[in-house]
């Protein structure tokens, strides 16, 4: 690397040369030198430049067999663009070295900070593995505090275990046991209730009666026992399953947000509450928001994009939309998503999950349900 990419070289020149005899290096160095002096003025003479620095040393490998020679020609340069470009072209008016005809020709212009960044790569993955390798795993340490944090979080609702949010939202979520609330508070999901296992509380039904519910159950036959009891003393508005086999308590974030993502309205007399008092969302927008909200859904046109921002109104990131779904639950801290789609409701869905209390985007679709999600359209603003 170090005599391609040297600490002063932006540029390196690749050539070849085929002559017509056999040559060597001495005899094709000066002919470079020779040859080319005086054709772009002092200012650009290769002898100069390089008693300066602005052109390094000039590698020469030569090759030669059946009576004919060929090298490959390496000339780091320190110039810009232009100017490299320029003593390539005049290395090709070159036609003899020694006392051979010879021809040569510049193959290609190399940035030498692509050479530097493909080391970079390479090291980087180098040392990313041995790190990996050993005994101390960040990961573990971080997933742990939040545990902690979590359980730190625990408070009661109705005499169950919940978490903070769960008395001040309008929508809930019912899971089956305190190790269920647990791991949605390390995923960013404050209003969970544990109705605890199939003995369940009386008071679900009187709490069902207040709240948009969400039953979020185990994939297995325990789950279906839980919610064949709840059905029978609830009002359910929407059901979620974890995947086929697994508990709600060790699902990872993703899995937790594609599970309630997919939930599916209740059917039948419990199907979404009608005589439900409507939420309305309470938010209202403040004139800086919606002036930054304007600037930036405005620069959202055409890019089929996702922006989010924290409760600041400064930029958590941006990615398209096809990736939001699977890498937006793991930004913490969302206050509002803008993105140039239309809102629906697997969006409006979407944004309650990771609690953002804005929505943006360009349109809406005509049949929306109940939320308190503040959401507007570019001409809302």
């Amino acid at each position: 690397m170090s005599k391609l990419a040297q600490a002063s070289s932006k540029y390196v020149i690749k050539g070849k040369m085929v002559s017509s005899g056999i040559v060597e290096k001495p005899d094709i160095i000066g002919a470079i030198f020779g040859q080319t002096e005086g054709l772009l003025g002092q200012d650009l003479d290769l002898r100069e430049l390089q008693k300066t620095g602005r052109i390094g040393r000039i590698e020469v490998n030569v090759k030669s067999e059946s009576g004919s020679s060929s090298a490959e020609i390496l000339i780091p340069s320190s110039l810009d663009a232009t100017e490299t470009s320029l003593i390539a072209a005049a290395l090709e008016t070159i036609d003899r070295v020694g006392p051979c005809t010879a021809e040569i020709t510049v193959e290609k212009l190399e940035d030498a900070r692509l050479i530097k960044r493909d080391y970079i790569v390479g090291r980087a993955k180098e040392l990313l593995q041995t790190m990996q390798n050993t005994a101390v795993r960040p990961t573990e340490i971080t997933e742990e505090i939040r545990k902690e944090v979590s359980v730190a979080e625990i408070t009661e609702y109705y005499g169950m275990p919940a978490g903070p949010e769960a008395a001040t939202k309008e929508t809930i979520i019912l899971v089956e046991g305190r190790a269920d609330v647990i791991n949605l508070l390390k995923s960013g999901i404050r209003s969970a209730v544990a109705v605890g296992g199939t003995s369940i509380k009386e008071t679900v039904s009187e709490l069902s009666k207040q709240k948009i519910v969400t039953v979020f159950l185990d994939g297995d036959r325990g789950g279906d026992l839980i919610f064949k009891e709840l059905s029978q003393i609830a009002d359910i508005d929407y059901i979620a399953r974890a995947p086929k086999g697994k508990e709600v308590e060790e699902l990872s974030k993703k899995e937790i947000y594609k599970a309630l993502r997919d939930k599916e309205a209740v059917t039948g007399s419990n199907e979404i509450k009608e005589h439900k008092k409507p939420i309305k969302a309470k938010l209202e927008l403040l004139e800086e928001e919606k002036r930054i909200f304007a600037e930036l859904i405005n620069d959202l046109v055409g890019t089929r994009a996702i922006c989010l921002l924290d409760k600041e109104l400064k930029e958590l990131g941006r990615l398209p939309i096809t990736e939001a779904f699977s890498e937006v639950p793991e930004v913490d801290n969302v206050h509002a998503i803008l993105f140039d789609g239309a809102i629906d409701n697997k969006f409006l869905s979407f944004a309650e999950d990771i609690g953002s209390k804005y929505l943006v985007g360009m349109s809406k679709a005509e049949k929306l349900k109940k939320t308190d999600i503040l959401h507007l359209t570019r001409t809302d603003l």
